[in-house]
């Protein structure tokens, strides 16, 4: 304890143990130890005493839509890394496509790497991408430290970006498999899209007919049987069908090493509630009903569901239009997922733990991150976000950092406000005061 520089203390900590009264003890951005909340603080340490504010790991978000460079007009590593640390997220991990080039090719990560140095306000890993045409390069990728590789089933709405059908996809799991890698899976089928009503026009009805959940549990049921047949590690992202959640649990207890992921949306919006013409809600899948709403809960609540991403992906407010055929697909939620989250968990008597576990710790080992990132524990960065669990606020869109302040959350009343975030021991956020972009680049490995 000699040479600890820092120690927070709360009476508020979420611990991998749960929450407790605790002083932590940060030296050279680690920390080193979760000491009893009246521990002595050390001769020429600091103490921040948060009082009664809540001590969270910083959260990592494994879904996040940069699109820099290239589509820098959408988003950029500068403004999408502000809005993560606003928001209490200190590691995120960048999607392969919706940037030129995407993350397909080693040069292409190279490329992506260059750009986002120096511009991190968090610290950023990256996915590789599974294309039709680039299973060559998906072991040097995977050698160069990429986390995984994100594939779609069905077209990913970019050409530079085509979807795997089923030969394909079964020549790249059995290429990621023969490295014990990780494939993360849009999974829509595309011909039970084909089949369903086309949309066009402001009305979300149209929309939600034109991406029925038949196609996701298809998609998720051709994926659990490939992976069963080359033992391959696969993630479902962005699951927004509950009917698909026995498939899941079912394949899970026969051994197929499969993972799930939800979305805040998914979570705190409903069907019902979206106006027409109103496409800052409009993604794929589709935001769905209440009472798929109710089953998605349950299965983050006994484990079928693992974590909680954001899938933030923005675009330029003149590709929102009122027509739901043709507006852009994503909804960008970094700043406010956690509120967002928690809003809804604490109506339904979860605690932060719970939130801490899907937004932290359950992403960190998602990622293979979870022996330094993703809890309150010595050993671990010194990431942290400090909560206000109690307070409430009114979504601004004016207030938020993403580059086009488009949000499906406007004027909506939240609770739970982050008032600072840290990163390795610096406070890298407070109260909308930035410091300078302290964020590191992460591999697989390091």
């Amino acid at each position: 304890m000699s040479d600890t520089e820092l120690v927070l203390r709360s009476t508020r900590v979420i611990t991998p143990e749960g929450p407790r009264a605790a002083s932590v003890a940060v030296a050279r951005g680690t920390i080193t130890a979760v000491l009893p909340h009246d521990a002595p603080v050390p001769d020429g340490a600091r103490l921040e005493d948060l009082g009664d504010d809540v001590l969270l790991p910083g959260l990592v978000d494994t879904h996040v839509h940069v699109n820099d460079p290239g589509r820098t007009e959408w988003e950029g590593f500068w403004t999408a890394t502000r809005a993560a640390a606003a928001g209490g997220i200190t590691t995120l991990v960048d999607m392969p496509l919706n940037s030129l080039p995407p993350t397909t090719t080693v040069d292409h990560l190279r490329t992506k790497q260059r750009v986002a140095a120096g511009q991190a306000h968090v610290d950023v890993g990256f996915w590789g991408g599974a294309l039709p045409d680039n299973t060559k390069d998906l072991r040097p990728l995977h050698e160069a430290g990429v986390f995984g590789f994100k594939a779609f089933l069905s077209p990913s709405g970019v050409e530079e970006f085509p979807h795997l059908d089923q030969d394909r996809l079964a020549r790249a799991l059995a290429e990621i498999a023969a490295f014990d890698g990780l494939l993360i899976v849009h999974a829509e089928d595309p011909h039970h899209l084909a089949a369903a009503p086309p949309c066009s026009g402001p009305r979300y009805s149209d929309f939600l007919a034109s991406r029925p959940q038949d196609a996701e549990d298809t998609a998720i049921a051709q994926l659990l049987a490939q992976a069963r047949r080359f033992d391959a590690r696969v993630h479902i992202l962005h699951l927004s069908s509950a009917d698909a959640l026995p498939l899941i649990a079912e394949a899970r207890a026969d051994g197929v090493r499969v993972t799930a992921e939800t979305c805040p949306h998914y979570l705190t919006l409903t069907a019902e509630e979206v106006p027409d013409g109103a496409s800052e809600f409009k993604c794929c899948p589709p935001i769905r009903e209440a009472a798929n709403q109710e089953l998605l809960w349950r299965a983050l609540a006994d484990g079928t569901v693992d974590c909680v991403v954001t899938d933030h992906s923005p675009s330029t407010a003149d590709l929102k239009t009122a027509d739901f055929g043709t507006a852009w697909g994503g909804i960008s939620g970094l700043q406010l997922s956690l509120s967002a989250v928690w809003t809804e968990a604490r109506r339904r008597g979860h605690g932060l733990e719970d939130v801490v576990r899907w937004m932290a710790a359950g992403t960190a080992r998602l990622a293979g991150l979870d022996a330094r990132k993703g809890a309150v524990a010595p050993g671990h960065d010194a990431d942290f976000a400090v909560f206000t669990p109690d307070e409430t606020f009114t979504v601004d869109p004016a207030a938020l950092q993403h580059r086009n302040r488009v949000t499906a959350y406007a004027g909506r009343t939240l609770h739970g406000v982050v008032r600072s975030t840290w990163l390795r021991g610096r406070r890298i956020v407070a109260d909308g005061e930035f410091t300078a972009p302290a964020g590191r680049l992460l591999t697989r490995d390091h």
